[in-house]
C-alpha cells in the first residue's frame, strides 16, 4: 500500500522520489527536496496549531547550521554551549566547511554568513557587526617596524584574502576620515582561510586584516598586536540566513533571537 501511494505520488509530481532495486530503496535528489519540505511544512503546522491552542511550544531535534570556518573559536563555541544549556531538546550540527552550501537541498536549519552583500533570495536577518582588524605578531613589528597610516603598508608583508575584491591591488579602508584606498602591490599569501592568515600572522609571516573573534584571545595574551588603529576594513554584517517561509520552526527562531541577544556580539 505504501509503494501504491509513492508510486501515485509520483505520477502527480512528475518526477520519481525513490531509487529503487530489489535490495535497497534510496531517495532521488528530488525526493531528498520534496522529502525536508514537507517536514518543514508539517513542523511549521504543529507550531500553529500550538501557538492557536496557546500550548508551550519547546524546541527540539536537530538544528542543522552552516558557518565560517574561522567560527570554530571559543566566542562562538560558548555561545552554542549557553544556547544548548537553555534548550537541552535541541542538538547541534554545525558545518564550518566554508563552503556556499545549498540551504534548501542540503537540508541547512540555518546559514550564518559574514558578509558585507547577504543574498538576496533568502531571509537574511541582520545580527551584529563583525569588525576586521589589521595585527601583526611582536617578533614581526619589532623587524619590520609599525605601520601608522595606510601608504605605510606597502613597505610591509600583506596577507590577504584570495576572494577580497581588489581593483589594480587597491585595498578598501574605513579610517576617522571616511573611506580611504591603499595600493598593494603584492602579498606573501593570499587564501580563503582565515584560520590560515591567523596561523601565518602568528608565525610572523606579515600583516592581515581578521576578525576580531579569531584575535580577541591573542591579542590579551600579548600574542599579536593591533596596528593602525584608526583603520579597519570595510565593514562586515553576521547575518542569520534561512529560507524564506512564514512561519519559523522554534529551534530556528530561538536561536535567531538567542545569539541576536549575546553579550559576546555586543562587546
Amino acid at each position: 500500500m505504501a509503494s501504491k501511494h509513492v508510486m501515485h505520488l509520483e505520477q502527480h509530481l512528475g518526477g520519481r522520489l525513490l531509487n529503487r532495486t530489489s535490495r535497497h530503496l534510496s531517495l532521488t535528489e528530488i525526493g531528498k527536496v520534496y522529502f525536508e519540505q514537507c517536514c518543514e511544512m508539517l513542523d511549521s503546522l504543529d507550531e500553529v496549531e500550538a501557538t492557536v491552542s496557546r500550548a508551550t511550544i519547546v524546541p527540539s531535534g536537530v538544528l542543522k547550521i552552516s558557518a565560517p570556518v574561522w567560527f570554530a573559536n571559543r566566542t562562538f563555541t560558548k555561545i552554542l554551549a549557553n544556547y544548548q544549556a537553555q534548550f537541552a531538546a535541541v542538538s547541534l550540527d554545525i558545518d564550518l566547511s566554508g563552503r556556499m552550501v545549498n540551504v534548501v537541498e542540503e537540508g541547512f536549519d540555518l546559514v550564518l554568513r559574514v558578509t558585507q552583500s547577504p543574498p538576496s533570495n533568502l531571509i537574511a536577518h541582520p545580527i551584529a557587526s563583525i569588525p576586521f582588524y589589521l595585527v601583526g605578531s611582536p617578533s614581526y613589528l619589532r623587524k619590520a617596524g609599525y605601520p601608522l597610516k595606510p601608504k605605510d603598508l606597502s613597505q610591509h608583508a600583506m596577507i590577504t584574502y584570495s576572494y577580497l575584491s581588489l581593483s589594480e591591488g587597491e585595498l578598501p579602508l574605513e579610517g576617522l576620515t571616511g573611506k580611504e584606498s591603499v595600493k598593494i602591490d603584492s602579498s606573501v599569501l593570499r587564501t580563503n582561510n582565515e584560520n590560515l592568515m591567523h596561523n601565518a600572522v602568528m608565525d610572523g609571516m606579515g600583516l592581515a586584516f581578521l576578525p576580531t573573534w579569531l584575535i580577541e584571545d591573542d591579542i590579551a595574551a600579548g600574542h599579536l598586536e593591533r596596528v593602525m588603529l584608526n583603520y579597519r576594513l570595510p565593514a562586515s554584517m553576521l547575518y542569520a540566513v534561512y529560507t524564506s517561509r512564514k512561519y519559523l520552526s522554534s529551534k530556528v527562531r530561538t536561536f535567531v533571537d538567542f545569539i541576536a541577544e549575546c553579550s559576546e556580539l555586543k562587546n
